[in-house]
């Protein structure tokens, strides 16, 4: 293809608040391990009140995608929404240092940018509260037609469906993507999300979406299983192209004449796992956008999403393009 990028992410644009705490706090603070939960305004100060040093940076899950392709060279453009304060030009700043377009309008009054408190246990696993702000604002209108026309793909955060305009704006990226003849990549974004969108994102998936990311417990809930591999199954149907991340065992990538098993690769020292599937899709969409085989797209998700791991934030923290010339 000939469009001028590679993928476009559409997602929440979200300042990420990370920090370490133990299982009690989560306890105590009455939160699901291992999930995200949406939280008011008023909430997110209470629980960040409670907080030790914390670490801020850009996040947002289709966001940190689209980083980590720009980071290994592929043309890439965002589109979300943040509020013209400090957290909103620090992630406008963020997401452009890397190489990626980002032109949405910002919001000049209203609800500030989004931010995320990302709660890391030792076990590395972790627990967010997310105050949607600004990203409730995105509209139809903020789905510019000539770029999602430019690119070969558009990828969508499951997390996008939360909000009602939102929504609208992503079936109108979904409708303009599939006239112009390009592909559709969804993320399912989180086992909650699933839940409180079951039917939409069944029909979704069936319909309108080309390429499906999901972790194991995700896919188990879409497809009602207890069976990663029976859920496989199902998404070979469903989707041109899948891929079920599962942990350290790596992953399972699909396609109209496939399933197969990718080899997960060792982590030497695991620090935090927020962003793990963000940068695995990150390494997928590109080895894919490069001609390559969906093995292949696996083992190099699996490679990116190792090197996130090792750090806290979900943002890559070093150069990919030479990572993954070293590494790949």
């Amino acid at each position: 293809m000939t469009n001028k990028y590679d993928v476009l992410g559409i997602g929440n644009a979200i300042v990420d608040v990370l920090t370490h705490v133990d299982d009690d706090f989560l306890n105590n603070q009455k939160l699901d391990k291992g999930g995200m939960m949406l939280v008011s305004a008023a909430e997110a100060a209470k629980v960040y009140e409670s907080l030790g040093q914390c670490i801020e940076c850009s996040g947002g899950s289709a966001a940190n995608t689209i980083a980590g392709l720009a980071s290994m060279g592929s043309e890439t453009s965002f589109i979300g929404k943040v509020n013209e304060d400090q957290l909103g030009r620090v992630f406008q700043h963020d997401i452009r240092a890397l190489g990626a377009n980002f032109d949405t309008a910002v919001l000049n009054d209203g609800p500030p940018t989004a931010h995320c408190l990302v709660l890391v246990t030792p076990d590395a696993e972790r627990t967010m509260c997310t105050y949607l702000g600004a990203c409730v604002e995105l509209t139809e209108n903020d789905i510019d037609h000539a770029t999602v026309a430019n690119s070969n793909i558009t990828y969508l955060e499951g997390y996008l469906w939360d909000p009602d305009e939102a929504k609208n704006a992503f079936r109108k990226a979904i409708k303009i993507a599939h006239e112009e003849g390009n592909k559709v990549a969804l993320s399912l974004s989180d086992s909650f999300c699933v839940d409180r969108h079951h039917q939409e994102f069944v029909e979704l998936v069936k319909n309108d979406v080309d390429i499906l990311f999901a972790n194991e417990d995700e896919i188990k809930k879409l497809y009602e299983t207890g069976d990663v591999n029976d859920a496989a199954r199902q998404l070979q149907e469903d989707c041109d192209i899948g891929a079920i991340t599962c942990g350290a065992k790596g992953c399972i990538v699909t396609n109209i004449d496939e399933i197969g098993h990718v080899q997960g690769r060792k982590v030497g020292h695991l620090v935090d796992t927020t962003g793990a599937g963000d940068l695995f899709a990150a390494g997928f969409l590109h080895a894919l956008s490069n001609g390559l085989s969906i093995g292949e797209c696996g083992a190099l998700g699996n490679l990116v999403a190792s090197e996130v791991v090792t750090h806290m934030g979900a943002r890559p923290d070093i150069d990919l393009k030479k990572f993954i010339a070293e590494f790949g």
